[in-house]
């Protein structure tokens, strides 16, 4: 029963373990690094806690190591979902290419209460082309790829992260 239970702490504070890593990490990239080093020790010490009991146990079985190993894989699959939920208020920076002909689409994208900036730019066989950047939160992206993908589906489109956004636009309908 030792056996049993060991391999539950184990699986199980991995799981906390490595969730916290990678939600250490995107708050690492975000530049929230008082954030991220707060998680990071309390990452470490439940690592460390862990490690501890599980390698001075007299236990020795192939099942605390894949207990770790499946804890490992658990939480690196929760810690991906965690970290889509702290992605939920960011933005995205999107550049979206089109022909000239294509230029309806600016009015849909606009329509549907996207601000879309054009510039005018010239492609490989120096065709012209506009360049539409907008800025959108994370929660509003599926619906402006649909609305592309329904103008036509061969758009090329570019998605960034975007570390910062300063007034504009976008700024007025988040107050």
């Amino acid at each position: 029963m030792n056996l049993v239970l060991l391999c539950l702490k184990v699986f199980f504070v991995r799981i906390l373990d490595v969730s916290l890593g990678t939600i250490r990490t995107v708050l690492t990239v975000k530049d929230k690094i008082v954030k991220a080093s707060l998680i990071g020790f309390f990452e470490v010490l439940v690592w460390f806690l862990v490690v501890k009991d599980a390698l001075n146990s007299d236990i020795n079985s192939l099942w605390v190591a894949v207990a770790y190993a499946g804890g490992f894989a658990s939480g690196t699959f929760i810690g991906g979902l965690l970290a889509r939920l702290f992605n939920r208020k960011e933005t995205l920076g999107i550049q979206i290419i089109i022909k000239k002909e294509q230029e309806e689409l600016i009015h849909h994208l606009r329509l549907a209460g996207f601000a879309v900036v054009v510039m005018i730019a010239r492609g490989l066989k120096d065709e012209e082309r506009m360049l539409l950047f907008t800025e959108i939160s994370v929660l509003r992206f599926n619906d402006l790829k649909r609305i592309v993908k329904e103008y036509d589906h061969t758009i090329f489109m570019v998605v960034n992260d975007t570390r910062t956004v300063y007034n504009g636009y976008f700024n007025s309908l988040t107050k």
